[in-house]
């Protein structure tokens, strides 16, 4: 199991990724899909919603268990995967490929802020 570096990382397992346009592209960690075995089904946040760091917004269901996805960081859903959602087969088979949703924060100051308390990959590795 790899943790790309070029992530930031919640201690709840979702990853985090700047885009150039500002948004914020979320997933969950290989640790998470390993963890939770086969993922069968998996709720996505509606577009346009409003979420703030730590808030629950998204469910991924295995033949093992449910588990609540949280958003990193604040601001609007402004996309959803809704092939990983048709497929989520494919979180187990590429976690960092199958990107969930993406999120525009409300400023540039405050999203510095949230990537910030994040963890890097050294630091997510040393949580496992």
């Amino acid at each position: 199991m790899t943790t790309p570096t070029n992530l930031k990382y919640a201690a709840s397992h979702e990853w985090a990724r700047a885009e150039a346009d500002g948004s914020v592209t979320i997933g969950i960690t290989d640790h998470a899909q390993e963890a939770l075995g086969d993922i069968v089904f998996l709720e996505l946040p509606a577009v346009g919603r409003v979420v703030k760091a730590g808030e629950e917004c998204a469910v991924v269901e295995s033949v093992k268990a449910a588990s609540d996805i949280y958003s990193p960081v604040s601001g609007e859903v402004i996309d959803i995967n809704q092939a990983a959602a048709d497929a989520p087969e494919s979180i187990n088979a590429d976690a960092y490929g199958a990107w969930l949703f993406r999120i525009k924060p409300a400023g540039a100051a405050e999203l510095a802020t949230q990537l910030g308390a994040l963890l890097d990959a050294a630091a997510y590795d040393a949580t496992l």
